[in-house]
């Protein structure tokens, strides 16, 4: 199943370019805010949901695409887990880099067509996309072992983790939790729908130009290990959202007037704008020096590393 959030944040059903409006199957759920809606759908959703929302969905009548307005399919997730250098960079690394994550915050969440906003107040040195295979939990996860792994994922979606670089040499709230910076969407795809999550292609492109191609398959830490490690440490719950991590060959700046797209086999396409009332300026096209550097092809780090 596809699941989207449209108009004011109502829970819906994609199918056939068209949504169903699955109100009707919600009654029972007490829920102060989107979030805990599509978390109680995803908690009981073998139990309960999966059989009701097929049941409603041949009963209403759909909406045509073009007359909803989507939203973040995940509106403010209670924890975004984001890993870090987790891509053999097309077979460049001969080993994966050490385990490495970090948390982004829940309100950098954006959908499609919205706008990511690159801060005036903070003079990044540049600012980078970043797609990435988001990967949502579907119960609740402590240290699990990477053998129950897929038991615990409820689906994926497409997940854009916007960077600003050069702010902090080390602190990731600086580079990545900037309001805005997380585009999602257009929908949550259940889990039974993607064959292998670990073969899916990921493109990304700038006012209609590809810049990121790659397979999940270069993933350096697979799923099941991310989880085991990631649980480990603190325990997900059901609507927390994993982003696996990018491989950064292909990488480059955005800035004031882009358009980006992007795209996940099976998880359809979400395009967001990027504003910047400063209407900086870099240089269109890949960053090589970032790309060579994770790497490993060059020992220089890219300028904006050395400030």
């Amino acid at each position: 199943m596809k699941l989207v959030m449209y108009n004011n944040y109502q829970l819906g059903l994609y199918q056939d370019d068209q949504v169903y409006n699955l109100s009707e199957s919600l009654t029972e759920i007490n829920a102060p805010t989107p979030q805990d809606m599509i978390n109680a759908v995803i908690a009981d959703f073998e139990g309960t949901y999966r059989a009701r929302i097929k049941e409603i969905a041949g009963k209403v009548q759909p909406i045509p695409m073009d007359q909803v307005h989507l939203r973040p399919p995940l509106p403010r997730p209670g924890k975004i887990v984001a890993m870090a250098a987790n891509y053999f960079e097309n077979g460049a690394l001969s080993e994966p880099k050490p385990l490495n994550g970090f948390l982004k915050s829940p309100e950098s969440v954006i959908g499609e067509g919205e706008t990511v906003v690159l801060p005036a107040a903070h003079q990044a040195a540049v600012f980078h996309h970043e797609a990435e295979l988001g990967v949502v939990i579907g119960k609740t996860a402590a240290n699990v072992s990477e053998k129950d792994a897929y038991d615990h994922i409820f689906g994926y979606v497409n997940f854009n983790d916007v960077s600003a670089r050069g702010l902090h040499p080390t602190s990731f709230l600086w580079m990545k939790s900037h309001d805005t910076f997380g585009p999602m969407g257009p929908y949550l795809v259940t889990a039974d729908e993607i064959a292998d999550a670990q073969n899916l292609q990921v493109r990304l492109w700038v006012n209609g130009e590809i810049r990121q191609d790659y397979n999940t398959s270069d993933m350096g830490h697979k799923i099941p290990k991310m989880i085991e490690w990631l649980t480990s440490i603190l325990q997900l719950d059901p609507g927390d959202l994993i982003a696996s991590g990018t491989n950064h060959q292909g990488l480059g700046p955005i800035q004031n007037g882009d358009v980006m797209e992007m795209e996940i086999a099976g998880l359809g396409k979400i395009t967001v704008n990027v504003s910047d009332e400063l209407n900086r300026e870099w240089h269109r096209g890949l960053d090589s020096d970032m790309a060579d550097w994770v790497a490993g092809r060059s020992a220089e780090p890219p300028a904006w590393a050395k400030r």
